[in-house]
């Protein structure tokens, strides 16, 4: 192969070594314009040659550089016992048949003779490259002469050029040289040396690479402090020479770690402390500090036990908005099957939340090292580094998460025995503060991905809505009988309450359906639309993760629009949606929800401004709800006046389990708080609340 050089390219033009033999240039000049690829001292060289994956002998090459040549594992020599040529042509010319022949796999044109002159067979040189690139051999190497042979008797040398493409891109380039002989020899005849691969290998050595791992970037708070910090840890174990009764120690281990919400599995630790040497140390659990503490006592003197103590990347608390953040564990083979280019055994790869989402942002790029990896007298391997690409550090990923605020709502559906999410927006800018999955952080982050009826917390919609088209008023009366039947479809009351003929806003603050049903007509289905897009449900969001902003029924039919006013039917929202729609209509606007801030997704564009007519009388109802309506509770927690509306939402035909609802505002923060199969709003979801408030306002 041959090629006229352009500035610093080599690609433009292609032929074969072998096919079309050269003659011998006469003089300098004439090779110069014979051969206008051949370097001199007016600067012009030689093509590169490659080695390519699965190529043969005599193949041609593409030139494109990102198909830069072959590995030498699994080429294919052309037989073995391979005759050398003895070149009658110059050292230039056995430089290019060698390069040629490294790249094919074909050294059979080329003779060798070692350092102390004695022969050695092509095979055994190529068999002694593949051995010598070590852990490159499966990577590509461009080849290339770097100047002129310099003769000096029966001896020369030329330099040459490797120029490696590492995993993951990264190139290594760097010369060698490549020494000569026609000493006792019909011709020149290269010395065969490890040198020639790279000038500081020796007989037995290989190259190596091992990975430099890039710093994990951080997840940020909404003050761009990272969330997940080094923090103390305590791992408990036991040494099986120290224990004195088995039985006894794991039952008391058990109910030490039952104080801090810790399970073990004694049948599996029993049967790693019987597979276990005496000394070894065998782990039971890693705790926090905090949480060892709180045990400590119980434990430390158990005979049995040991303690090791260290430092771990760590969120705040064990529960902390797990399900949003995801973890960060080792790479399963999974992960490395479906991105073998960027990672390998060992690397730390997110899982779920946002350690997954952003994990290409987070991981960054590792570095590497390139190596001598040489044996040592006493059988060690020893790594003398020859080459190096720094890691990058992955990209922080800012959130609008408030850790007092997060904190507050795990405390608050963690005391909740079912399933719960709880989500707080500051209704000032529309930045999600909290998203929390009871009760212990879980996996599924139903918080914001949750798609359920909302019950009655839709009357908050629908009384917009009503509001909006002037079908009532505050004071206006609304009948509230203990049924309602609307084409031969029943509709009926919690409890089978029964107010009779009521101020619309009793009617709310009561949650009374049978009055909604009675509505249902002035609303009508476009009505209902509108408002609930004026609150942005249903509206297009990006959160910078996966999140529903609802569903409305299409209220196609007369019992589907009276179920529609009170959050049954086809509607469905998430925790998310309804306090964003709470935080609207606190503020008078929609401002779409903000959750990750840098990378900054696209914002919807915000919504218009809800009239004063509307959301005031709305306002007003809403904080009556808690003065005398369904929240009562709600009347003097800490932090000062809340508004909101409890909700009861039937999931299942046939069921009387329900979900619990509530929506609401005190200050500047909005929430939602949804509790699987919890009852009643009052019964389940505005306890919820009232533990959030409290732990959120504490003096």
């Amino acid at each position: 192969m041959w090629v006229r050089r352009v500035g610093a390219e080599f690609r433009t033009g292609v032929r074969q070594l072998g096919r079309t033999p050269r003659p011998k240039p006469r003089s300098d000049n004439e090779f110069a314009t014979s051969h206008p690829a051949r370097v001199n001292v007016t600067g012009r060289e030689r093509l590169p040659f490659r080695t390519s994956p699965g190529s043969y002998p005599g193949e041609g090459l593409p030139m494109h550089r990102s198909r830069i040549a072959a590995t030498l594992t699994g080429l294919i020599l052309a037989g073995s016992g391979l005759s050398a040529c003895s070149g009658s042509d110059g050292p230039d010319d056995t430089v290019d048949a060698f390069l040629e022949g490294w790249r094919t796999a074909n050294l059979s044109k080329v003779g060798f003779v070692t350092a102390a002159g004695s022969k050695i067979s092509a095979e055994d040189v190529y068999k002694q490259l593949r051995e010598l690139s070590g852990d490159l051999a499966k990577s590509t190497v461009l080849l290339a002469t770097a100047g002129e042979a310099k003769e000096n008797g029966e001896n020369a040398s030329e330099p040459i050029k490797l120029d490696w493409t590492l995993p993951g891109g990264a190139s290594w380039s760097y010369q060698s040289t490549v020494r000569l002989t026609k000493h006792n020899t019909d011709g020149w005849k290269v010395v065969w040396e490890p040198a020639i691969v790279h000038s500081e290998l020796t007989d037995g050595d290989k190259l190596g690479l091992r990975r430099k791992a890039a710093d994990r970037g951080d997840l940020l708070d909404a003050a761009g402090k990272p969330l997940v910090t080094p923090r103390a840890v305590v791992t408990i174990g036991i040494s099986p020479e120290r224990i004195e009764d088995k039985g006894k120690l794991l039952k008391e281990l058990q109910s030490a770690l039952k104080t801090v919400d810790v399970t073990i599995n004694q049948e599996d630790l029993d049967t790693r402390l019987k597979g276990s040497d005496p000394t070894a140390f065998v782990e039971v659990v890693t705790l926090r500090r905090p949480d060892y503490d709180k045990i400590r006592d119980k434990v430390r003197n158990l005979p049995g036990t040991v303690f090791q103590e260290a430092n771990r990347d760590l969120a705040p608390t064990r529960m902390f908005a797990r399900a949003l953040l995801g973890t960060v564990d080792q790479a399963t083979r999974d992960d490395i099957n479906a991105n073998p280019d960027n990672l390998a055994q060992g690397d730390m790869v997110g899982h779920g939340g946002l350690q997954q989402r952003y994990d290409g942002d987070l991981r960054g790029v590792p570095g590497q090292a390139v190596v001598i990896a040489r044996r040592t007298p006493d059988d060690k391997v020893e790594d003398s580094q020859v080459y190096s690409v720094e890691p990058v550090a992955g990209k922080p990923v800012k959130t609008s998460i408030d850790v007092d605020t997060q904190i507050a709502a795990d405390t608050a559906v963690a005391a909740e025995k079912n399933p719960s999410a709880l989500v707080a927006v500051k209704i000032s800018d529309s930045s999600v503060l909290a998203v929390s999955n009871g009760p212990d952080g879980g996996t599924v982050d139903t918080a914001l991905t949750g798609q359920v009826p909302p019950g009655s917390t839709f009357k908050m919609v629908s009384a917009l809505g009503l509001l909006d088209k002037n079908a009532v008023t505050l004071d206006g009366k609304v009948d509230c009988p203990a049924t309602k039947k609307v084409s031969g479809r029943e509709f009926k009351n919690s409890h089978d309450m029964e107010l009779g003929s009521v101020p619309f806003r009793t009617d709310f603050a009561k949650s009374c359906n049978t009055a909604f049903v009675n509505l249902a007509p002035k609303l009508g289905a476009d009505g209902l639309r509108a408002a609930a897009t004026s609150v942005g449900i249903g509206a297009g969001w990006d959160l910078g993760m996966d999140s529903f902003s609802g569903k409305v029924s299409p209220a196609a039919s007369d019992t589907e629009l009276a179920a529609a006013t009170f959050g049954q039917g086809a509607t469905a929202v998430s925790p998310i949606a309804m306090a964003s729609a709470t935080a609207a209509v606190a503020r008078g606007q929609f401002k779409q929800p903000r959750l990750v801030l840098e990378p900054a997704p696209k914002i919807a564009p915000d919504g218009a401004k809800l009239a004063d007519t509307s959301i005031k009388p709305l306002q007003t109802m809403m904080r009556e709800v808690v003065t005398k309506g369904t929240a009562e509770a709600l009347k003097n927690v800490n932090g000062g006046p809340v508004s909101g509306k409890t909700g009861t939402a039937e999931f299942q035909d046939g069921s009387d389990e329900t979900h619990s609802w509530f929506i609401g505002w005190q200050g500047d923060v909005a929430f939602a708080v949804m509790v699987q199969k919890g009852g009643l709003g009052s019964e389940a979801a505005v306890p919820v609340v009232n533990r959030f408030l409290t732990a959120l306002n504490k003096p």
